[in-house]
């Protein structure tokens, strides 16, 4: 069982969301605020999540990179994508949705893809 992890990553907090093949959702989109106490429960929700879990999030300049750091220490697969990667994706619908929400389920969708 694979549980892709999407993340949208921005200055002080992070929306996330966990799906899984066919659609799935394991946790809709939520938000952690970077602080100690928040990347903790992140880790600890995640933990519990069964089967392999894999973490995509954009490449951000440096904003992604203390999340990413604390999520493999704590042994997640961590993947940091190109943004330009994930805007492409999945781009064949009329209308564009934008909104953090969506974007963390976008970037899990690719990871499932991907």
């Amino acid at each position: 069982m694979l549980n892709a992890v999407g993340i949208d990553i921005s200055k002080g907090k992070t929306i996330v969301a966990v799906l899984r093949p066919l659609g799935e959702v394991v946790h809709s989109p939520f938000e952690v605020i970077h602080t100690d106490s928040g990347i903790r429960q992140l880790i600890q929700k995640l933990s519990k999540c069964e089967g392999e879990t894999k973490i995509i999030m954009e490449h951000t300049g440096s904003y992604h990179e203390s999340l990413a750091r604390e999520l493999a220490a704590a042994d997640f697969f961590v993947n940091a994508v190109n943004p330009k990667l994930i805007k492409d994706f999945g781009n064949n619908t009329l209308r564009e949705v934008k909104s953090d929400k969506a974007d963390s389920i976008k970037i899990a969708r690719y990871g499932l893809d991907n």
